[in-house]
């Protein structure tokens, strides 16, 4: 079983700048924020119309960017797209489509998704693999896994669909960085069965996670249960301007891709430079593990860099990827100094 509280303590989360500037003080300005795993070189916004911002969303912007989704995505077609002020809003609206029961969360994994399953009255508990649900009504999977990169052949998720069904299940599963993996591994185009809700975050990718917008993904009942729970106006005009844009600018995302493998790369060069090990990742991050995490953590915060730490794997730090030539140098000299201190 897991076990935590519902409140959460300071940096529990990725980008918190206001708690580290708490927790380092002193620490030289601008943080340098690595700990969210979101794209540094954000998708240029392209120009609003006053309305997108004086009126109440529109049903037919709604359906625009329902579609330019399902393109990018592949789903099989618009109404199978529910779009939300991002991802994390979803997940106790697709725990309360089923009634409380047993929910297995494949992890170590995003720690919100066993929150919202137990507020929706499940009872969850963490399995290694695909192989230890057991008798789960609820299964809920990050693909490729956050925060090791660990990615789950889409094969053995139909299969797993198939399995849930007679059960009544509902197999949920987070693709908030498919974006930069290959072609064919999504789960969008497997639907049909009705018990799969794939959820897909904007704001990653295209480095504006400060628009908040989603997506769930799935049947089109199951869908229409999902936009009836988050009611009317719940994605904002000037989100589903951006996001249709965005979703259907595909030069810009296959250049997007190109772009952060030679980074990813290059970040897993100074980690593995400093003495840290890779464990995993994708193009977006990086997990790296040291027996001296926590005084990493605290070097680098110290520096002015803030890196994601996980109080339940004391070893692990995840990295994302600096923005800039000053940001990737004070990431190296920090760790260069972190080195000589012993």
């Amino acid at each position: 079983m897991f076990a935590f509280d519902v409140e959460t303590e300071p940096l529990a989360h990725g980008g918190d700048l206001a708690a580290a500037r708490r927790l380092f003080a002193a620490a030289p300005k601008p943080f340098v924020d690595l700990s969210t795993g979101i794209n540094p070189h954000p998708y240029r916004r392209p120009r609003l119309p006053a309305d997108a911002f004086a009126r109440l969303p529109d049903a037919d912007a709604l359906g625009a960017l329902a579609k330019a989704a399902a393109a990018a995505y592949g789903a099989p077609s618009a109404a199978h797209v529910v779009a939300a002020p991002g991802t994390q809003i979803l997940l106790p609206l697709i725990a309360r489509l089923l009634p409380p029961g047993r929910a297995a969360i494949v992890a170590p994994s995003y720690g919100e998704f066993a929150r919202a399953a137990a507020l929706a009255g499940h009872r969850v508990v963490a399995v290694p693999d695909l192989a230890a649900i057991g008798d789960a009504q609820l299964v809920v999977i990050a693909n490729p896994n956050n925060p090791d990169g660990r990615l789950f052949a889409r094969d053995d998720l139909v299969a797993l669909s198939k399995i849930l069904l007679p059960r009544g299940g509902l197999l949920v599963v987070d693709e908030a960085f498919m974006d930069v993996d290959p072609a064919g591994k999504s789960l969008a185009p497997d639907l049909a069965p009705g018990n799969v809700v794939v959820l897909r975050s904007f704001g990653k990718f295209f480095g504006l996670a400060g628009i908040r917008l989603g997506f769930a993904l799935a049947a089109p009942h199951l869908a229409a249960r999902i936009a009836a729970a988050l009611g009317p106006w719940a994605v904002s005009g000037p989100a589903l301007a951006i996001g249709a844009a965005a979703l259907a600018d595909r030069a810009w995302i296959d250049k997007t891709r190109k772009r952060l493998v030679p980074a990813a790369k290059k970040l897993d060069t100074i980690l593995i430079g400093a003495g840290l090990a890779i464990v995993g990742g994708t193009d977006l991050f990086r997990l790296a593990r040291t027996a001296r995490a926590r005084a990493l953590f605290d070097h680098l915060g110290q520096a002015g860099i803030l890196v994601r730490r996980f109080p339940d794997q004391p070893y692990w730090l995840r990295f994302g990827l600096p923005a800039d030539r000053q940001a990737w140098r004070r990431l190296q000299n920090a760790l260069a100094a972190f080195g000589r201190s012993g």
